[in-house]
């Protein structure tokens, strides 16, 4: 579904990816991991076009996207739940929620209980201000709203950041159900390597904004955990 080639990017003039090529699967959950600052919310930001590429190619579906805006790759189904949600905290989980069914351009067809399904706690507190929500249910309501938009790959980007465990467990629950559905694929940046093994098909590792580890999630072994992610 989601092919990156040999992509370059610079900020500031400081060249942040150099040659990144990764791949995302119908039904496939693949992890991009790596330690703090070597360019993983860099990918993502350019798979959704919200950052440029210097060089390199985007394919969504077998169509070159490198082009295009970050809108119409939203309207094309790449959904993105960033790195510290990004919800409204000013209005409501409803209107959050409906933020979502706006962008998808379409009415409910019954998407706002599918999301109460993996997120019973939404339902309860429709009419609370998102800012006054516990950080464990902003990020549900953040993935809520990004599924919402009727995604074909859902990004997310380090969805278990500060929070706590039983939601973090909610939080995997609702990505094997979403996987097991096979209706699209998923992008997961995370730090907590236990989330990505016991959730992850494939994995990729960058380290200087190069990719230097990657394949089955199986073959994630301590070498490479060393080398790689430990801090």
């Amino acid at each position: 579904m989601l092919e990156l080639s040999q992509l370059n990017v610079e900020i500031g003039g400081s060249q942040i990816l150099r040659d990144v090529s990764l791949r995302v699967g119908l039904q496939q959950v693949v992890c991009l991991m790596g330690r703090n600052g070597v360019g993983k919310t860099t990918t993502l930001r350019t798979i959704t076009g919200l950052l440029r590429q210097v060089s390199g190619k985007i394919l969504w579906d077998g169509r070159d996207i490198t082009s295009q805006s970050a809108d119409r790759r939203a309207r094309g189904g790449i959904g993105y739940v960033p790195q510290g949600r990004d919800i409204f905290p000013n209005m409501t989980v409803r209107e959050n929620l409906q933020i979502g069914l706006v962008a998808r351009g379409k009415k409910a067809d019954g998407s706002l209980d599918r999301v109460f399904a993996l997120f019973p706690v939404l339902k309860e507190m429709l009419e609370r201000k998102g800012g006054v929500l516990s950080g464990g249910q902003q990020q549900q309501l953040a993935i809520a709203r990004a599924l919402l938009t009727d995604p074909k790959i859902l990004i997310l980007d380090e969805p278990t950041e500060g929070i706590q465990p039983n939601i973090i467990e909610q939080i995997g629950d609702a990505i094997r159900t979403l996987r097991a559905e096979g209706t699209m694929g998923i992008l997961l940046v995370e730090q907590y390597l236990d989330f990505a093994q016991a959730l992850g098909d494939a994995f990729y590792i960058l380290d200087r904004g190069s990719v230097v580890a990657q394949g089955p999630i199986a073959d994630l072994d301590n070498e490479t955990v060393k080398k790689h992610l430990l801090v």
